[in-house]
């Protein structure tokens, strides 16, 4: 089920959100060692996490968390705008229509067809979102192995600038237009969604 949390959802008060949390801190910081803060040694959750944020999150029928992302506004502090700026050559995109994906996460305990269908659902509720909502742009950041992917799924992506070492790891902006024909470039990509976790489990304030 797809869960969306919109900008002032209260982390500690729901189970989904919950499992959203610990297993970014599964991924990011014990996986990929990221420096970045958690609380209770079991919550990833740093200065971005506040009533602006929103969050997409696929779950299963009991709530378990399968995949996440988080969308920050470009209006206000975000993370590319806030340290990467040096990644985009006319400077990071921003406005009122443009957010930020952040923290897109792939529950650890996913077999590798499971994270597809997952990734697949996750991506393409995002572009279903940005349609509801008046998104008409995502910018991001990423790593250049996930980089690559999200340059092949079918959408119109643009690099930002050119990659760069930063920490240990090659990094890249971009940016993703959004617009009616975007599902059908996924589509045509073979980024198709599972039927199984398509349904809507709510909308939260």
């Amino acid at each position: 089920m797809l869960h969306t949390f919109s900008a002032g959802a209260r982390p500690a008060s729901d189970a989904v959100l919950r499992g959203m949390f610990a297993a970014r801190k599964s991924v990011f910081v014990d996986l990929l060692k990221w420096n970045v803060p958690v609380i209770d040694d079991a919550y990833e959750v740093d200065q971005f996490d506040d009533a602006h944020a929103s969050y997409l999150v696929l779950a299963d029928p009991d709530g378990r968390h399968l995949g996440s992302a988080r969308l920050l506004p470009t209006a206000r502090p975000h993370i590319l705008g806030s340290f990467y700026a040096d990644l985009c050559a006319d400077g990071p995109p921003c406005g009122p229509a443009i957010h930020e994906i952040t923290r897109f996460c792939l529950d650890r305990r996913l077999h590798a067809r499971e994270r597809r269908q997952v990734r697949d659902t996750l991506v393409t509720a995002l572009v279903e979102h940005a349609l509801a909502a008046g998104i008409k742009s995502y910018s991001a950041i990423a790593e250049m192995g996930w980089f690559q992917q999200i340059l092949a799924f079918g959408w119109r992506c643009t690099p930002l600038g050119l990659p760069k070492a930063i920490d240990g790891a090659m990094l890249a902006a971009l940016r993703i237009d959004i617009d009616r024909d975007t599902p059908a470039l996924l589509a045509a990509a073979g980024i198709v969604p599972a039927a199984s976790l398509r349904a809507h489990g709510r909308v939260a304030a």
